[in-house]
């Protein structure tokens, strides 16, 4: 079975040039919550004094801004048109998250070229942050924009729930990050469950998987509660932790937030590009 957490206590050479915290959150299956949980965790880093932004990465079906009730007038589609830049379509939320908007039903934007991929990791890198976290909430799969935007990621949590076509689909993912990106540190998020005992379950299935057929460790991150007052939250276009702060799921999310904020991850990929990255920043020099 896989170790739970391996690297959180190993000092590796390659600590990240920069304060940063550049955070995937993903998944193989759609409807696991991925969107719910990316908004809600920014809300709270937000409260805790981070500053925060959230990157909806789900270019072609954009749906944060209706889950905070949002109405963006520019999004990332203008600033690969060139029309805007990237400081000029941010959008502030609740709790003072700063959200970086989509577009959605644009075919083109679904599958981005190369050379836009490009001009969007210089954009990113252009922006003046004094960010603390930035979350990027990817569209579900294995396409193309998918694996880009976890690859420009510092870390990856791929969220599951116990339905086992989400189990499945998050191994196919698992899989493509190790063996076609060689990412190696991967957190594992499970939502929506009866209890502790179900989200360890799921976990170890999973793990077992990873471990058994691709020689991989994955990290059990924690788990989220099934709670009604989270379908009301999203009927009401507001964040959970903000409208129902007591609530089971919220305080879960509150347990993971806080376990993010203490941690100081190593960064186990130091060649690849990533966003706000000074290694990739120098680079393009």
């Amino acid at each position: 079975m896989g170790t739970i957490n391996p690297g959180l206590n190993e000092i590796t050479r390659c600590m990240s040039d920069d304060q940063i915290r550049v955070i995937s959150i993903t998944s193989g299956k759609g409807g696991v919550g991925k969107t719910h949980i990316a908004a809600n965790l920014a809300y709270i880093f937000s409260r805790m004094g981070k500053r925060t932004l959230v990157l909806d990465a789900d270019m072609g079906l954009a749906n944060i801004d209706v889950i905070l009730g949002l109405a963006p007038r520019f999004n990332l589609h203008h600033v690969l048109s060139g029309e805007k830049r990237m400081e000029e379509i941010l959008v502030r939320g609740p709790g003072d998250m700063m959200i970086l908007p989509s577009a959605s039903g644009i075919q083109e934007m679904a599958n981005l070229s190369a050379g836009q991929k490009l001009t969007l990791l210089d954009e990113i890198n252009g922006m003046n942050t004094g960010f603390d976290f930035v979350l990027i909430d990817t569209a579900a799969g294995i396409a193309g924009n998918v694996m880009y935007f976890n690859m420009a990621a510092k870390e990856i949590i791929v969220v599951v729930s116990p339905e086992p076509t989400s189990l499945t689909d998050a191994y196919a993912l698992i899989k493509l990050l190790y063996r076609g990106h060689n990412e190696k540190r991967i957190m594992v998020l499970v939502n929506m469950v009866k209890n502790p005992g179900e989200a360890r379950d799921v976990y170890r299935k999973l793990s077992k998987a990873v471990e058994h057929f691709l020689d991989l460790s994955i990290e059990y991150l924690g788990y989220i509660l099934y709670d009604e007052k989270v379908t009301d939250a999203v009927k009401q276009q507001r964040v959970l932790a903000e409208v129902y702060p007591s609530c089971q799921a919220s305080r879960c999310l509150l347990t993971i937030a806080e376990k993010m904020n203490h941690e100081q991850p190593a960064n186990y990929n130091c060649g690849s590009l990533k966003f706000f990255s000074k290694a990739t920043v120098d680079r393009g020099r």
